[in-house]
């Protein structure tokens, strides 16, 4: 589902250059070779202690759920949570926070039905899982395709981020000077993931996560106190800065146009929901605690504290569209993925004060640390896919050792971190929440369906799990292809064609029911009941932990 996405121009020029003209770029940059240097250190000392396949992939299972949680939550609140929710909150008011609402209820799937059964039976991927009691190529072959197809969609949007940020930063202007920013941190963070594995990763998102609430709420108290602490004057202002009136408060400005737009809005909800939970990225830091109990533990330290950002969203939202407004925010980014680091610019004094441009530095340089831990997060996780399910055990059978696989890992990163910024390039003009909202679509089509059948149904069998993946990967990929996010409108990815003919910009609504129908359907006419043999076995271990890794 995309933000907000209203047509005018997309390049920064005339704003970037009122921020950094004013003799302040070298405070900028200093800020952003001081956290690069750090995440750097942070990575270095990690990849020293990386010798073992538990180590790339795991961490060496020695995190505690406090850190875990600290950990996902720097995975979780990611560019989209950080600059596209406040944008799509600063042009479409009450709608664009619905993006909060389904990222944080999402947790509570994973918590219930997912969390602690996955970190039992489970040992690097979300593979591992389907692979116990079913037959290992097929499923490991299609999981491992899922989570490389789901990871590059989220990685596109981390990257259209980072390179939004810093066109605005630096006064980048022109599609190749931002092409070489994209460049710069895919490059960035397959040296984390080379280097570091999934130690460093974790330390790397564990900063992050500090820092991120650190500085969302120092806006939040800055906005609020802007307004006498008094939330209902901070709507008021937003909706009248915002041209719309009472209706930027109230459901459906985004969504209520027509009953298409009304189906988006149950489609973006679906996906938001049940993505979480099929998110291969997320679903791997469940491995990186020794126990199924710290797995569950760390799950509710993530909820309490992307619950807490996630309500300062909103301040930080309504007060772009209050004290910045809507026509700067598109002024800069159509899509609004740079409202928030111009609310900080307003916030410490407005363009030209050394204040502001300190406090744009600073927030800017923070999103730009949550971005490389991300992207960082997200390459490990493919490129671990490809690496242990793929090349170990599809390609090789299992005769392969722990430093052949781990090789293959750091390759595999490097390939698809270039797959990952080639496509980014051509995505800049889309609302990074729009982005991640697509991948929460395709984990929830593919991933969600096969894990829940496999772990709770007895009768599950390989042919329906092999249905359960390419059905949903593939009609949601196409769905997406064929949608307006892709070609039509002036804001699609392909501006100049039209050959969309699904009219919702999420597919969630359709493809979820067909990855859940293939997994039933193959299943039961697949003919092969192989999935029964071990199921008890699976069973006493995703629920118990014995036998666990």
């Amino acid at each position: 589902m995309t933000g907000p996405r209203t047509a005018g121009p997309h390049g920064t020029g005339a704003l970037a250059a009122a921020v950094t003209a004013d003799g302040h770029r070298t405070l900028t940059l200093a800020l952003f070779a001081f956290f690069v240097l750090v995440t750097l250190g942070i990575t270095l000392w990690a990849g020293r202690q990386t010798r073992t396949a538990t180590d790339f992939y795991a961490g060496g299972r020695a995190f505690t759920s406090l850190q875990n949680g600290l950990a996902i939550s720097g995975d979780y609140m990611s560019a989209a949570s950080f600059l596209g929710i406040a944008g799509a909150i600063a042009l479409a008011g009450y709608d664009g926070f619905l993006y909060s609402i389904g990222f944080l209820v999402a947790w509570l799937v994973a918590l219930l039905l997912i969390a602690e059964p996955l970190r039992n039976a489970g040992r690097f991927t979300m593979a591992d899982v389907l692979a116990f009691r079913l037959r290992q190529r097929p499923v490991r072959t299609a999981a491992g395709i899922s989570t490389i197809v789901v990871s590059i969609f989220y990685l596109l949007a981390q990257m259209v981020g980072a390179g939004s940020l810093v066109a605005l930063l630096l006064g980048v202007e022109g599609s190749a000077a931002k092409g070489w920013t994209v460049v710069a941190v895919g490059a960035l963070m397959v040296l984390y993931v080379t280097v570091g594995g999934m130690k460093g990763t974790t330390w790397v998102q564990i900063v992050k996560a500090v820092l991120l609430i650190a500085g969302a709420a120092v806006m939040t108290f800055l906005v609020l106190a802007k307004y006498d602490f008094n939330p209902s004057a901070l709507l008021g202002a937003a909706a009248q800065a915002s041209g719309k009136g009472a209706a930027f408060l109230a459901p459906g400005l985004k969504y209520g146009a027509s009953g298409t737009s009304e189906l988006d809005f149950v489609s973006l909800a679906l996906a938001l929901v049940l993505g979480t939970a099929g998110l291969p990225h997320i679903l791997v830091r469940f491995y990186t605690v020794p126990t199924a109990r710290a797995a569950r533990k760390s799950v509710f330290w993530a909820i309490g504290i992307i619950g807490v950002f996630y309500l300062m969203t909103l301040a930080l939202g309504f007060g772009a569209a209050a004290l910045v407004g809507p026509k700067l925010i598109k002024a800069s980014n159509a899509a609004g993925n740079t409202a928030a680091p111009l609310l900080a610019q307003q916030l410490g004094g407005g363009a030209g004060t050394t204040s502001g441009a300190v406090l744009l530095a600073v927030i800017s340089a923070v999103a730009f640390a949550t971005i490389l831990a991300v992207v960082a997060g997200l390459t490990l996780t493919s490129s671990s896919s490809f690496a242990h399910d793929l090349y170990a055990n599809v390609i090789r059978r299992g005769r392969v050792g722990e430093r052949e696989e781990v090789a293959s890992a750091r390759l595999a990163a490097v390939v698809i971190g270039a797959i990952a910024i080639g496509l980014s390039i051509y995505a800049e003009k889309l609302n990074t929440a729009a982005l991640v909202a697509l991948a929460f679509a395709v984990a929830a089509s593919a991933n969600l369906p096969t894990l829940l059948y496999s772990l709770y149904w007895r009768r599950f069998s390989t042919a329906g799990a092999v249905c359960s993946v390419y059905a949903g990967l593939v009609s949601s990929v196409a769905l997406v292809v064929f949608s307006p996010v892709v070609s039509g409108g002036p804001a699609a990815l392909f501006p100049h064609a039209d050959f969309h003919w699904f009219p919702l910009e999420n597919p969630g609504l359709v493809s979820i029911p067909i990855g859940f129908l293939a997994g039933w359907l193959g299943t039961v006419l697949g003919g092969r009941a192989d999935g029964q043999a071990k199921y008890a076995e699976l069973e006493v271990r995703s629920l118990t932990g014995i036998g666990a890794h």
